[in-house]
């Protein structure tokens, strides 16, 4: 199943490009960029003799003597090695296509399925960190990274569960990854981990999801998995920090019906006027937007977002706001103020 292209909208003689918020969408979100775990604890002969080969320009021997450890019988020298790969591809990115083609990924993936919690997160991480390199990214998935990966998402530490949902945004950047990461089982996952996970755990699901459910299933799958609560609850909470990535994650949800619903269910509509009134331009942009998507076909909607008071903040908005903010909310506006059924019998029966 494809990706869907954003919606457009023609009203009033206007054309309007009902996401072209995603122009400005990255900067909401998570980088995703590697691990931001801590380094060696100690500075032993080992993590010396690590150093001079992440400063050294010939570091293949060390790679490939790294490769070997990772699939020795101790644990320990297994961690270790695990550890080493993922901080040379960590800080030194010419390294990570290095590390792949001496054939570190299969044995790293298989260190993801480990029973003991700290290797799973030091193989979690190294691939994180080789899954950077974009000539890698088809290699790690054709290797079966990501059925470990969401294992991992489910029963790892918190690290290795912020780490995996990265590492699932960075294949999900290969288009037909996104089907097969929703299809094993990652959308519930995810939304548990924006539901109750630590703030870079909401900012690594929040991006995570953003990118995979640009393809329809994952909408509907992230909806089943009650996804709009955590949205609602995190977009009303201004000290969240959370309110953009969540407007952004509903802003492509709401594309299908059963998100639309479920976004009034959980008490959206008033969330969403309430950003209009003091949220910041971007925010005030998005939630227009998203209102926009869920009255266009809604008369019920419609009446619920003008008696929310939505229509004083929108003027306010089409007097003040960016170019793009002010058609937006003229949009909203007029639409509001289309003459409803129940009016119309109204006057009739007062004439």
């Amino acid at each position: 199943m494809g990706t869907e292209s954003p919606a457009n909208y023609t009203y009033m003689g206007r054309s309007i490009s009902q996401l072209s918020i995603n122009d400005n969408s990255s900067s909401a979100f998570s980088d995703c960029n590697s691990d931001r775990s801590g380094e060696f604890p100690t500075a032993s002969s080992q993590s010396r003799k690590f150093l001079i080969a992440c400063a050294s320009d010939n570091s293949d021997d060390f790679i490939a003597q790294l490769v070997i450890d990772l699939q020795s019988s101790s644990i320990d020298e297994q961690k270790q090695a695990a550890m080493e790969i993922r901080l040379l591809a960590k800080n030194k990115p010419e390294n990570r296509l290095k590390i792949a083609n001496a054939g570190a990924i299969k044995p790293l993936i298989s260190l993801m399925s480990s029973s003991d919690l700290q290797l799973q997160e030091y193989g979690v991480t190294a691939i994180l960190n080789l899954s950077l390199c974009d000539e890698n990214k088809e290699l790690i998935t054709s290797s079966g990274a990501i059925k470990p990966l969401v294992r991992a998402l489910k029963t790892g530490t918190s690290t290795t569960k912020e780490n995996a949902a990265c590492a699932l945004l960075r294949l999900s950047q290969i288009e037909k990854n996104k089907v097969a990461i929703g299809r094993s089982g990652a959308i519930p996952l995810l939304v548990n981990l924006l539901e109750s996970g630590g703030f870079r755990g909401k900012k690594d699901a929040s991006t995570a999801l953003y990118s995979l459910c640009s393809v329809k299933e994952n909408k509907i799958r992230a909806v089943e998995a009650g996804i709009m609560k955590p949205l609602v609850e995190l977009m009303a909470d201004f000290g969240s920090n959370m309110v953009d990535k969540s407007a952004y994650v509903m802003s492509v949800l709401v594309s299908v019906p059963e998100a639309r619903t479920a976004l009034v269910d959980e008490g959206g509509i008033p969330v969403l006027v309430e950003i209009i009134e003091v949220g910041t331009h971007r925010q005030k942009e998005i939630a227009v937007a998203i209102l926009l998507q869920i009255c266009e076909d809604s008369v019920t909607y419609r009446t619920m977002v003008a008696r929310e008071g939505a229509i004083p903040p929108l003027v306010a908005l089409s007097q003040s706001g960016a170019n793009r903010s002010k058609q937006k909310a003229e949009t909203l506006i007029e639409l509001l103020r289309q003459p409803r059924p129940g009016n119309a019998a109204a006057r009739a029966s007062e004439v």
